[in-house]
């Protein structure tokens, strides 16, 4: 049933529908991050293109190993790309029109 006399939600997004194994690879990645870097935020002073960059390298390596971990952080490639892309999404997010 979808009463939109109890509650008026129609159209808007629905963050129930995303797989939540990204959001806990994401998670990890972060945390590598943050023990690395120490700063929670500095991901934010990076370059747009060295986001890129990682990804595509990440995402090569993943290509070639799809098992295959990052030599640095032991967590898989692919780990490593959902985290460069959420970057990528969140800095690029006003440029692309989304609200």
């Amino acid at each position: 049933m979808n009463d939109q006399t109890v509650k008026k939600d129609a159209g808007k997004i629905r963050p129930t529908l995303v797989p939540t194994k990204i959001i806990m690879a994401i998670s990890v990645i972060r945390g590598y991050g943050v023990e690395k870097y120490k700063d929670p935020d500095n991901w934010k002073k990076v370059e747009i293109e060295r986001y890129r960059d990682a990804l595509f390298r990440h995402w090569l390596a993943y290509l070639d190993d799809p098992h295959g971990v990052d030599a640095e952080s032991g967590y898989p490639h692919l780990w490593h790309c959902a985290c460069n892309l959420a970057f990528l999404i969140e800095l690029e997010w006003k440029q692309i029109g989304a609200k």
